[in-house]
């Protein structure tokens, strides 16, 4: 081997890289004159998935691998825009093996009756629930419908189910390699996100057909007599100023450079009056919402790294948020006092912040998570105790006693905020032993109170913090006080409910103290 001679330099020169100048698609829909696919919706699946768009793709030509893509693109469709075939799903059909019109109806589970797909017999609606109730993928979707009294098909003209949405799809009509037209329906909840979908598929597999970029209409026929044809696949207009693209970049490049950075991400683009850039939007990026997702597109496309940096023009004294830096400091004195610091989820399920605690959920100012991935997770967390107590339940094996605390928000519903709900800073401190300890929390808010030099005034005026007596079903009774500061509520401290502690899978005395630390500021 010669000196200095490298193999896998060697190997970089003879490697040679082809790039081909690849024109910007443009999609086209066309709507046959006669013979055009028809879906026909009834009035009962109004009341299950209430909309349904299709399309057509003709003459598709698939390997093994875009056809793997064409099944992954499914996927992951299913999971983000259509939050787990909750909002939308898919169905797609091997147009050759079924015959229209097509007819979208929801049926009682008894009158339903096909074989899904890559099964060898049929089965009823209520039969395929039973089948797929232990299956790994499909057993997490049948929640959306099983409750429902009416269960959503798809069939064509000759009574044929294609597709038992958002489950499965029927066996008969299943596309292979081999098939060459494809009916693709999607069902859905939410009209827009349907769109979306649709739009996302045809778009990218109508290259794949003989007639590149052409996609067949289908017409759906609503039970109000509405008729509609889909996809709808719009280009739109935006219109941005060159100069002040570039100032928010922070670039300097020619109107012409920047036509040609917009190219490289497939936005079609035109000069107008020399400084502004008339953007065609195409169906595919329904991301595209603001000028501001054109900037974005402009600085991918001429590198991150290749911005440079400057010093800002205006020069400011970096400082901690007062109620971060207040935050800090009381961590610090909370572990010179012995307590070890957890960091506890912001979502809880309703059952930690109410019936676990004692109180009822109507009570709670709660902020409810729309569409919650799971039942762990089903709001924002109003009081801090669930997380220390679930803290306490993974740890019981750990020696006694267990002294936790954490400083962290909690999210409260407030309509007379902009967004409805505010954040607020709470510190809460638990003491775990064989004996409750209450005397140890409430040396702990003496500290505590001590360090932030408010003064204890046993007379309940306005000159300090003092105790008073309350009833709280998360307390034992008798066993519970308010902490005023400044003839202020601004928190608890007590013995946990024998109850609460039970519930929380937990056997051992727990005193506990949680107060509202924004007070202070």
């Amino acid at each position: 081997m010669l000196r200095g001679f490298n193999p896998w330099t060697s190997y970089i020169f003879k490697s040679v890289y082809i790039f081909n100048i690849v024109d910007i698609p443009q999609y086209m829909t066309i709507l046959p004159n006669t013979n055009t696919e028809k879906i026909i919706m009834t009035k009962q699946c109004l009341e299950v998935r209430g909309h349904i768009v299709a399309a057509i793709l003709r003459d598709v030509t698939f390997t093994e691998d875009s056809y793997n893509s064409f099944i992954d693109l499914q996927e992951k469709l299913h999971q983000n825009i259509g939050r787990k075939r909750t909002l939308v799903s898919i169905g797609t059909h091997d147009l050759d093996t079924i015959k229209g019109p097509f007819l979208y109806d929801a049926r009682s589970p008894t009158n339903i009756c096909f074989k899904p797909l890559n099964q060898d017999k049929e089965y009823t609606a209520e039969e395929i629930i039973n089948l797929y109730s232990n299956h790994a993928q499909l057993k997490q979707y049948l929640h959306i419908i099983k409750d429902s009294p009416f269960y959503p098909v798809v069939e064509d003209s000759n009574g044929i189910i294609l597709s038992f949405p958002p489950i499965i799809n029927g066996d008969h009509s299943k596309i292979t390699l081999n098939t060459k037209n494809i009916l693709i329906e999607c069902t859905a909840i939410d009209l827009t996100k349907a769109k979306i979908v649709l739009n996302t598929i045809v778009c990218a597999f109508s290259q794949y057909c003989k007639t590149k970029y052409t996609i067949e209409m289908v017409e759906v026929l609503y039970p109000n007599g509405q008729v509609f044809h889909y996809p709808d696949l719009k280009y739109r207009t935006i219109e941005i100023d060159c100069e002040k693209a570039m100032k928010y970049i922070g670039i300097k490049q020619t109107t012409e450079e920047l036509v040609s950075l917009l190219s490289r991400m497939s936005l079609k683009t035109s000069i107008k009056n020399d400084n502004k850039l008339i953007i065609e939007v195409p169906p595919t990026r329904h991301d595209v919402l603001h000028a501001c997702d054109i900037y974005e597109d402009i600085a991918i496309a001429y590198g991150y790294n290749k911005i440079q940096k400057t010093i800002p023009y205006l020069f400011t004294i970096a400082e901690e948020c007062p109620l971060n830096k207040l935050s800090d400091q009381l961590r610090t004195e909370l572990a010179y006092a012995g307590f070890t610091e957890a960091l506890t989820f912001s979502l809880c399920s309703r059952e930690d912040i109410s019936n676990k605690l004692g109180h009822n959920l109507i009570n709670v100012p709660a902020v409810h998570i729309l569409n919650p991935k799971t039942l762990e997770f089903q709001v924002a967390r109003t009081t801090l105790i669930p997380g220390l107590l679930k803290t306490l339940a993974a740890n019981k094996k750990m020696p006694l006693p267990h002294k936790l605390f954490e400083v962290s928000d909690i999210i409260l519903k407030d309509n007379n905020t902009e967004v409805g709900a505010r954040n607020n800073r709470h510190l809460c401190a638990i003491y775990c032993n064989k004996s409750d300890g209450f005397e140890l929390i409430h040396g702990l808010l003496d500290r505590i109170l001590q360090i932030l030099e408010v003064p204890w005034n046993n007379n309940e005026t306005k000159n300090g913090y003092y105790l008073r007596a309350v009833d709280d079903p998360t307390f034992f009774p008798h066993r519970c006080a308010e902490i005023l500061c400044y003839n202020k509520v601004i928190g608890k401290m007590g013995v946990l409910h024998p109850d609460v502690i039970s519930k929380f899978e937990l056997n051992t005395p727990c005193s506990i103290l949680e107060i509202d630390i924004e007070c202070f500021l």
